[in-house]
This record gives C-alpha cells, structure tokens and sequence, in this order.
C-alpha cells in the first residue's frame, strides 16, 4: 500500500468546503492541511471537489448483471464484479448488496441469497469497494426463517430488513404486465405460479410471531434492522419496537413524520430525486428532504444516483451541497452504525473521491480513493509523480 497525496483541493472538511491538501497512509486519512512529505504518489486535486466516499446501504442493481433479460443468467462472481466496477465508477466506496429472500424460486429466492452471500464472502477481498450484505427478508417467505436465524448468529449478515410485498403481488396478479414479469422472474410457468402464491398467502396467521423471532435473532446478533414500505405510523412504531430503528422508504409523510420524531434513521431512494419523483408514482423525495424526513439516500436500482442526486438538490436550492452530501455519505454511515467513514478527518477510513463539478448537474469522477488504495483514475494527467509509484499502487478503470 502506497501513501498518497491529494495536493490543493475544494475538500468537504466538516460541514464546510475549504481549500486544502490530504494525506493518507495505510487505510486512513493520515492529515488535513498537510504538505506532500514521502508520500510516493501525489495527485493534482485543484478545481476538484474532495468530498467523502459514497456509502449505499441499499442498493440492488446488481440483479441486472445476474439476469439482463427475464431467464437469462450469469455467473454470481462474474455479476458481483462487474456490480464493484460499477459501483466504484459511481463513487460508491461502501456498498450493502440489498438481496432479497423470497417465498419466489428464481432471481430472488432463498437459494440465490445464500448464493450471493457466499460468493460476496469468497470475493471480498478482491472487490475496489467495501461490499457488505443486505439481507431483504420477505416476511412470507417462513421456510427460511431457521436458516436465516443462523445467518444472523454466525455474523454472516450485515444488514436486515423486513419486506412484505404480498398485498402487492396478490394485485398484480390482476395486471397482465405485471403478473408476467413475475412469472417471468420465476422461471415458473404461470398456473404453477398461480398455485404458490395461494399457498403462500395461505400461511398468513403464521408471520407476525416469525417476524419476532428473527427480530429477536438480529437483536441478539447485534445487526441492524430496517424496515420497508412502511404505510403507517402504527406499523412503524411496531417495527421500531421490534428494533428496526431505519425506515426504509415509507409510502407518506404522516409516516416519515413518525419515524422523525422518534430518532429514526429515514430511507428514500436517489433515484426518486434524479428523476423528480418516485416511479411508482408515491412519495417525492426530494419534499421529504426538504420537509427534514429524510437521512439517507440508497441507489436502490440506480447506482450512479447517489451522486447526482446530491448535485441535484444543490443545483434546485433543496440543501446546500454540504448537506446534500451528508445523505449519501454521513448519513448512511451513521445508519448503519460505520463510524470510521463519511467524513474527510484524520484517522478515518481514506474512501475519497475527486469529482470534476465544473458542468452543473454532471458532477464527473476524476479519481476514487477506497480503503487508501487508488482504485478508479479517469485522467492520468492528474499524477504528479506517477514514475515514483508502484505500478500496483494505480488501478484505473
């Protein structure tokens, strides 16, 4: 591992942009306001923005690696590399694999979870971002429920969440589009899939007290608990007791307005604010921000959204930039309880990014920092000293 200097840029030190220069050593930030000393690989961040590395505790694009088209599928370790590619390209120096845990077979079923998560252990240590598992429980899906207990106890899940799309899967069924992309996910034919889906709903009385027990099983395991699509405050309330102190996208505000005024870590997706609202057509993140009832931004589907969301709300005067950044770094990080990151200070995790803001909302990523390692460098004229440092030192994409 090679020291690196980040000579003269607009850094996001606290809450404000000052002009500075970094240094990092081994993992961290090593100095703020510090001079270039023996660092063997300098780089030239004038007229760059500095800012901390993005951190995604939500993001599930990379299920379009693993299937591009309905029943077509890759390799889990090839579909998670390119996903680390292009998270990395994307400033995502954290990101939490949201996988889902279903009563379904195919893409999203028990069986592949367990895949993907043996297969983020095996390649960990091969991935540019610091890739972790989110485990996205389908509260239906109660044949899992012991497995999924052991998961949580021998510490092989980073993140928990408790999902329950059955209201929504049983009116799908009514909308032939919809009810056929389901199928297709499946690999079932459509009356097999017919007959799981009743089979399923069938078991409804046995979910709330499975619900307690991995409840439980998370507490005692100490991981962090989310809750999804929460459309009430009554239902927030009950998951907040349960230990799932993140909403993750609740469907209004009475809802969010509940979870604030507990302490209650707040989710909406990125993409919502890129895109000027929620494609399903619920609540507008970027009033929620405004209104104080959001804390953190995920890529959800998207991952360059990060990113450019902050941009965005800065550039439509929603928060100031340094705020804006809090909910993709900072905020997230202190959701999920990482307090070595989201901020530029001496002895935190050196995830950095240097991004070229100078075409209003098209922030582009010049270089990316992760875990002290240059991992992504889109302009080699950047490097001040480039024949001094080892040729393993700069990976660029």
């Amino acid at each position: 591992m090679t020291d690196i200097f980040l000579e003269g840029g607009r850094a996001l030190i606290g809450t404000e942009i000052v002009e500075t220069s970094l240094s990092v050593s081994g993992i961290d930030i090593a100095e703020v306001d510090a001079s270039r000393g023996r660092a063997r690989l300098a780089i030239d961040a004038r007229n760059l923005l500095v800012l901390p590395g993005i951190v995604d505790l939500h993001g599930d694009a990379f299920e379009r690696q693993m299937m591009p088209r309905a029943g077509v599928d890759f390799p889990i370790d090839v579909a998670l590399a390119d996903s680390d590619r292009q998270a990395i390209s994307n400033g995502i120096t954290t990101v939490f694999h949201a996988t889902t845990c279903s009563w379904e077979p195919g893409l999203r079923s028990a069986d592949n979870a367990r895949g993907l998560m043996e297969a983020i252990e095996r390649q960990r240590p091969q991935f540019a971002a610091d890739t972790r598992f989110h485990l996205r429980h389908e509260t239906y899906n109660l044949d899992a429920e012991h497995e999924i207990a052991q998961w949580l106890s021998e510490g092989r899940v980073d993140l928990f969440a408790f999902n329950d799309h059955m209201d929504g899967t049983v009116a799908d069924m009514a909308k032939p589009r919809k009810r056929n992309r389901m199928v297709e996910r499946t690999g079932l034919s459509a009356e097999d899939f017919d007959k799981l889906v009743e089979r399923v709903v069938a078991r409804a009385a046995e979910v709330p007290a499975s619900v307690s027990r991995l409840a439980a099983a998370a507490r005692g395991a100490e991981v962090r608990m989310l809750s999804h699509d929460d459309a009430t405050p009554a239902m927030r309330k009950e998951f907040r007791e349960l230990g799932a102190d993140i909403a993750e996208f609740p469907i209004n505000e009475e809802t969010a307005r509940a979870a604030a005024s507990h302490g209650d870590a707040i989710v909406y997706g990125a993409p919502n604010v890129v895109r000027g609202g929620s494609h399903t057509g619920w609540t507008r993140a970027s009033d929620m921000i405004a209104k104080g009832l959001c804390s953190v931004l995920a890529s959800d589907y998207y991952y360059p959204a990060q990113l450019l969301a902050a941009f965005r709300l800065a550039a439509d005067g929603v928060l100031p930039l340094t705020k804006a950044w809090d909910l993709v770094s900072a905020g997230p990080a202190r959701a999920t309880g990482l307090t070595d990151r989201g901020q530029l200070a001496e002895g935190r995790r050196a995830d950095i990014l240097l991004v070229d803001d100078s075409v209003p909302l098209r922030p582009r990523l010049v270089a990316v920092i992760s875990g002290g390692k240059l991992v992504h460098l889109t302009d080699a004229t950047r490097l001040l000293s480039a024949a001094a440092a080892p040729r393993e030192a700069i990976v660029a994409a």
